[in-house]
Parts: structure tokens; C-alpha cells; sequence
């Protein structure tokens, strides 16, 4: 079971998730907990490396307080003997030492290079586990703090880095299994793992949900739960559409959609370890624990041909590289989409004309700039003869993905959907749908993204679907 940043954002969120604990040990008597940082701590902690790099000597002192002060005030509420206090007081704020320290030397160095950044964010996670193990142990259950980096190795890619899941799993089945097998609970650190050399490294973002997939796959569990503070997967973004639903079924295809496009209640590479071992997962509400939430289920299960789910990812900037130059030439994707790599970025939606007269793909907008001037570099000469008449960027765009894996058994629904937008006068910019026919994404003007939502969803759970 994984316990996101909200769910042991405080001293009284963390007292629920060890009550949730406690009542899934008497039904699952081989458990183990991960656990992510306190809410808005990771963010903190590297607010404090980026500005100390930047030569400000004073903003990660003055954060190092905050954090001391939002982690004692979790102690106080949680733990009702001044020794465990204390105990958890050391834990803790030996690490908010180390955060000072690290933070001195990298505004020293006047940089913070990415082993130094996941060094540094590793800490929230580190800090959190000492807050629910004690709180586990003074309700009488025998848990342990342990960090993950003891058993899920990486490689050296900081920042992002991938599990080796075959030495994880040795690893992990030494370091857990007879624990769990003896009824103790391992609260475990999410979002990070380390190297066969030791140093520590992070799986991204959002990798503490990863991190439950990996161990998941790695003990070879029966079920892996994400605690979360939501009921479950919604048809759509709760602050667009008041009225969107826990959905209780996903299968594993639709909720890697959803995931990869804008609906965060999971983090989209968790799905991936799980997929492979056949392993139940489940998306379940830490406030809320009596609420069935959302199971995801295996891509061969009976599914219904309907729109499930519509999602949006903002802050996209679209690419449209054009010029007749371009008919029928070999190479001009490949050398496309290389240029995008070495510029650091990730496509996130791609379309071509049938003609090969222009490629559109997008970006994330804050790589746009960089991606256009690795686009200029490679096409220089063709851009030159005019083979290439241009590469525009159109800022300022919102992808919308519609998902639900039985659409491509229905005839008709691209075209409801089509319908949907043009009665809400929202214009369809691009268009790209996925050999599986399991999504279909669409660019939109940001001005319009809410309103395109809102009219796809007006499909859910009606006869037009």
C-alpha cells in the first residue's frame, strides 16, 4: 500500500493512513507501506538547492526552519511519549541538518547537479517514514522504517531513474520477506532508489507511486493499493465538471492513457511493473476509506463499447514543420523526432498529413523554444532551399484525450464527439488516435480546453455512447 503527500500531510492525515494500516493487516497479513513526503515538502526542499545554486544563502535556512517546524508539529500530534518524540525529533532532524549542509555546498559550487537534486529531494520521503512507523508502533504494531534504497537498484540516471527489477527483486525478497511473513509492516520510502554504488537516486516526480509498482512486481504481491485523496479515477477533472464520477472499473490500457495524459491520481510508470505480473491495483481514497474506489483490471476483460474518461494536459505548445520540399523524402520523421531527443523533450502527441507535406507534433511549453531551435539546426539547409518553408509553434494549446478501450467496437463515436465540440464552437486544431482506438487526443486553443471537457463528458453514461 502507497500513501501519497496528502495522506501524511499532518499529523492527523498520518493518524488515518495508520488506521487504514491496522485494518488491512487483519485481512493482508503480509503488508508493506510506502510512503511519500509530506505534502509540499519535496517542493521545499528543492526550492532550497535551486535558490542556493543561484547564490541566495538565506532561502534554505529559512525553509530548514519551516520544515523542522512542519514536522514537529506532526511529532507532537502523533506520538503521545516524550521518548518516541524524541526518537523521531533525531531521525528527522538529522536529515534537515543534511538538507543544510548539501544546500551550503551546492551554493558554494554555484550549481546543484543532478545527484546533488536527488540527494537533496530524497530527503522528504526519508523524513516521513519515522513519522508513520512510530505512530504504527504506539498502536501496538510491529513496523520498521526502512529506506528503499537498500533494495531497489538503479541505474545513474538522476532524476528519472530506472529500476534493474531482477537484482530489486533478489534484493527486496531478502530484505522484506520473512519481515512481512513474521507480521511486521516495512514502511518503506518511496520516490527513491540507489545505484550499485550506493548513491542515492529518485525515479521522477511522482515516483513513489512507481515505487509500489516495483515492489509490487518485486514480492511478486497479490495487490497493490494507492492511497490518494481522491475516490478513485473520475470521468473528468472534478474542478471542470461538478458532476464527474468515480469510475469503478479501468482496465490497464485506459488508466495508462488517462495517466499519461493530464489525470494524476497515478503516476503513469507505475502501471507498467504491475501490468506485467497481472496484479491487482487499485485506486482508493485515504479520507474516504469505506468508498469502494477504482480497480484497474487486465486489457483481456469483457469491455464495454462507450466513452469512459476525458482528460486534459495543459501547458503544450504545438509544432508544425511544412514544405513541399518534404514529399516523399526518407528521413525527415527520423531526423524530426532525433532533434526533439537531443533537445531534451518529450513528444507527447504526434500527426502527419498523409501527403508527408508537414509533421505536427507537441511539446511541453517550456522546452518549445529549445525544441524549435534544435528543429532550425538539423533542417538549416533545407530551410535554406526553401525544401522546408517553415517550423511554426502555435503556444498556448491544451491536448484533450477522450479514453475508453471499447471504442474501437463502436462505430460512431468520433463522430459524436466531433458533433460535441462543434455545438460548444470549439475548433479542433489537430487530431491524432492510436492504432488501439483505446484514446483519441485532440488539440485545442487553452481558451477553449474547458469547454471541449465539458462537451465531451456531456457523452458519459448517456445513449449516445
Amino acid at each position: 500500500m502507497k500513501f501519497g503527500g496528502t495522506s501524511v500531510g499532518s499529523a492527523e492525515a498520518i493518524a488515518q493512513s495508520a488506521e487504514i494500516v491496522r485494518a488491512a493487516q487483519k485481512e493482508w497479513p503480509a503488508l508493506a507501506v510506502i510512503v511519500s513526503a509530506m505534502s509540499g515538502v519535496t517542493d521545499m526542499l528543492l526550492k532550497g538547492a535551486n535558490t542556493a545554486a543561484n547564490g541566495d544563502s538565506e532561502t534554505f535556512r529559512r525553509l530548514a526552519r519551516e520544515l523542522r517546524a512542519k514536522h514537529e508539529n506532526a511529532i507532537i500530534g502523533l506520538l503521545n511519549s516524550s521518548a518516541a518524540q524524541q526518537a523521531v525529533r533525531d531521525h528527522v532532524f538529522s536529515y534537515l541538518d543534511e538538507f543544510e549542509n548539501l544546500c551550503h555546498a551546492v551554493n558554494t559550487l554555484g550549481e546543484v547537479s543532478p545527484r546533488a537534486a536527488d540527494a537533496i529531494s530524497s530527503l522528504g520521503e526519508r523524513m516521513s517514514i519515522h513519522l508513520l512507523t512510530a505512530r504504527l508502533q504506539q498502536m501496538g504494531l510491529a513496523a520498521e522504517a526502512l529506506e528503499a534504497s537498500e533494495f531497489i537498484l538503479t541505474d545513474e540516471l538522476f532524476g528519472a531513474a530506472n529500476p534493474m527489477m531482477e537484482k530489486t527483486a533478489a534484493h527486496a525478497e531478502k530484505r522484506l520477506r520473512e519481515k512481512m511473513n513474521n507480521g511486521e509492516v516495512p514502511v518503506i520510502t518511496g520516490f527513491i532508489g540507489a545505484t550499485k554504488s550506493g548513491a542515492v537516486t529518485t525515479l521522477g516526480r511522482g515516483g513513489s507511486d512507481y515505487s509500489a509498482g516495483i515492489l509490487g512486481a518485486a514480492l511478486n504481491a497479490n495487490a497493490v493499493w494507492i492511497w490518494t485523496d481522491v475516490n478513485g479515477v473520475m470521468t473528468a477533472d472534478p474542478r471542470i465538471i461538478a458532476e464527474a464520477q468515480t469510475l469503478p472499473e479501468l482496465s490497464f490500457r485506459e488508466i495508462s492513457e488517462l495517466a499519461y495524459y493530464g489525470a494524476k491520481v497515478v503516476h503513469p510508470k507505475t502501471i507498467r511493473p504491475v501490468i506485467e505480473r497481472g496484479i491487482e491495483l487499485w485506486i482508493k481514497n485515504t479520507f474516504n476509506p469505506d468508498h469502494p474506489g477504482t480497480r484497474i483490471v487486465s486489457d483481456n476483460h469483457r469491455i464495454s463499447g462507450k466513452i469512459k474518461a476525458v482528460t486534459a494536459i495543459k501547458g503544450q505548445s504545438m509544432m508544425n514543420i511544412e514544405g513541399r520540399g518534404m514529399l516523399g523524402v526518407p528521413g525527415v520523421a527520423a531526423r524530426t523526432f532525433s532533434a526533439v531527443a537531443h533537445a531534451g523533450a518529450s513528444v507527447t502527441l504526434i500527426t502527419q498529413a498523409s501527403s508527408e507535406q508537414s509533421i505536427c507534433f507537441s511539446v511541453p511549453s517550456a522546452l518549445a523554444a529549445r525544441v524549435r531551435s534544435a528543429l532550425e539546426e538539423e533542417f538549416r539547409l533545407e530551410l535554406h532551399r526553401r525544401d522546408i518553408d517553415n517550423i511554426a509553434v502555435l503556444d498556448q494549446v491544451v491536448i484533450v484525450t477522450v479514453v475508453g478501450a471499447g471504442m474501437k467496437h463502436t462505430p460512431g463515436i468520433a463522430g459524436k464527439i466531433f458533433s460535441a465540440l462543434g455545438n460548444q464552437n470549439v475548433n479542433v486544431i489537430a487530431i491524432a488516435q492510436g492504432s488501439s482506438e483505446c484514446s483519441i487526443s485532440l488539440i485545442v486553443d487553452a481558451n477553449a480546453a474547458d469547454a471541449a471537457v465539458r462537451a465531451i463528458h456531456g457523452l458519459i453514461g448517456t445513449n449516445k455512447t
